[in-house]
């Protein structure tokens, strides 16, 4: 076999595939089988670092048409290396992460969460769990050793373990018919988790309506809910009487929860109620998120971070030592982090400090349960800030910066071309991106993608409509501004 002495860094120049705000993203055409060994023997370089080989990688994949093809060329890289790769098949990343945490072994998962089919990606996780900022750069510096040609192979044989193990987490917690007397709908479109949950729901006694599933990749994002998905579920539950309906994004670390009445919750909505739920001390949460996690009083400690969940991650893990009662986290997509074991009525849920998107669905199952309430009636208990978020495509980052940056140094033109009606500018946050309260209490926030050329926009006020309202015309005059 001849090989070619390759740095990443040249890959990534070559191909533009290289690491965002969660793993490595690109194309699929520029994805070749070559970059994703390259990337792999880099990932398994970084984790045996001053040590020996892990003694196995555990290996997954969501259900889009290329991540079988990737997942085959990184398990050739491991074998080529002298590691055995446990194949999982397709399943949701947390059971991936989750099985592997228990196996102490390190983890690939080929996905590319919620972004078009015409994109992947590729999420690593170390023995300890999710890689930090600190792996993503020792990675992209690596220099390993390619084959010149990395031919499409076989994958190896299923081990269906991590999904099993990933499903009995939920009914040692939660117990055998506790969702029982709940009517569930489940939009299953291309989401890897469709059968895991449907397995779930029902095993905890809930009745499942499986709805919308789709033989070609739909790319969900949790953030910025496609009009025709908020259009459909409102559709359903017309038709069908149910007391919520559940989805997640591709990979199953987002939840996508809706109401009895077929109205989508919002990610960090969500979050606070599953925190809630567990009763956690301490919240971390990015600053895109509702300030209803300060305002509603429920928790002893809330820390802001970076967008992303290794932000999210390295956050909870320096609090853990010093924090009172359960530590979590969660983003604006609905993801929750699980940073500390909690126990509930004598049962234990241990730790998963990565995205998950079925805790926050079965949390507030329960919790609408044991209140006797509709789901809709469990955000009544919060402040009332709602938020809304959507994106321009097609938006290049450096254009993106450029942008932030003379609105940053320009807070008159900032406030006329974000919010001219909401008053003078208040309070500036350069956290991530460019995140402007307004005299009134509204805030608009803007950053660059960091998984695709866009530009995305929060905005949060005291109502639904007016929070809409606001992301969307600050987009149309962001929009007409540069097209101009």
């Amino acid at each position: 076999m001849v090989t070619i002495n390759t740095s990443i860094h040249d890959l990534v120049a070559q191909t533009g595939v290289r690491f965002g705000t969660s793993g490595v993203r690109g194309l699929v055409s520029e994805m070749n089988n070559q970059v994703c060994y390259g990337y792999a023997r880099a990932f398994l370089q970084s984790v045996s670092a001053g040590s020996e080989l892990p003694h196995t990688v555990i290996l997954g994949h969501d259900l889009r048409p290329s991540s079988p093809r990737i997942a085959a060329a990184c398990a050739r890289a491991f074998v080529d290396a002298g590691v055995p790769v446990m194949y999982a098949g397709a399943l949701p990343t947390p059971a991936l992460a989750y099985f592997a945490q228990r196996q102490y072994a390190p983890a690939v998962m080929i996905t590319g969460s919620h972004i078009p089919f015409d994109r992947n990606g590729i999420k690593f996780y170390r023995t300890e769990g999710e890689i930090t900022k600190a792996d993503e750069q020792a990675i992209q510096s690596a220099v390993v050793d390619v084959p010149e040609l990395v031919a499409d192979a076989a994958l190896p044989e299923l081990d269906t373990r991590a999904v099993d193990v990933y499903i009995q987490r939920y009914l040692d917690f939660f117990g055998p018919g506790s969702l029982s007397g709940m009517r569930v709908a489940l939009y299953e479109h291309s989401s890897v988790a469709r059968d895991v949950l449907h397995r779930i729901l029902a095993l905890l006694g809930a009745e499942v309506i499986s709805l919308g599933r789709a033989d070609i990749f739909v790319p969900i994002d949790t953030e910025a809910v496609r009009p025709e998905d908020v259009i459909q579920a409102r559709a359903w539950a017309g038709q069908y009487d149910f007391d919520a309906i559940l989805s997640t994004d591709g990979d199953a670390d987002r939840p996508l929860i809706g109401d009895e009445n077929g109205d989508w919750l919002r990610g960090d909505i969500v979050g606070i109620l599953c925190a809630g739920f567990l009763q956690a001390g301490t919240v971390v949460t990015p600053v895109s998120s509702n300030t209803a996690v300060e305002l509603c009083g429920w928790f002893g400690q809330v820390l802001r971070t970076r967008i992303g969940s290794p932000y999210v991650i390295a956050a909870i893990e320096q609090a853990l030592p010093d924090a009172a009662g359960v530590v979590a986290g969660y983003e604006a997509n609905g993801g929750f982090l699980l940073g500390s074991d909690v126990v509930r009525q004598g049962r234990v849920l241990t730790a998963l400090p990565t995205r998950d998107a079925v805790l926050p669905m079965l949390a507030l199952l329960l919790m609408a349960k044991e209140a006797g309430c509709k789901l809709s009636a469990l955000g009544a208990q919060l402040p009332e800030r709602y938020t809304a978020s959507d994106r321009l495509q097609d938006f290049a980052a450096a254009k993106s910066v450029q942008l932030l940056d003379s609105l940053r140094h320009n807070l008159e033109t900032a406030a006329w071309m974000l919010a001219p009606a909401s008053g003078a500018v208040s309070q500036i946050d350069n956290t991530d991106g460019l995140r402007i309260t307004f005299a009134n209490g509204d805030i608009v926030h803007l950053r660059p993608s960091g998984n695709a050329p866009e530009l995305r926009c929060y905005a949060e006020t005291a109502s639904p409509e007016s929070a809409q309202a606001l992301c969307d015309a600050s987009l149309a005059r962001l929009r007409s501004c540069q097209a101009g």
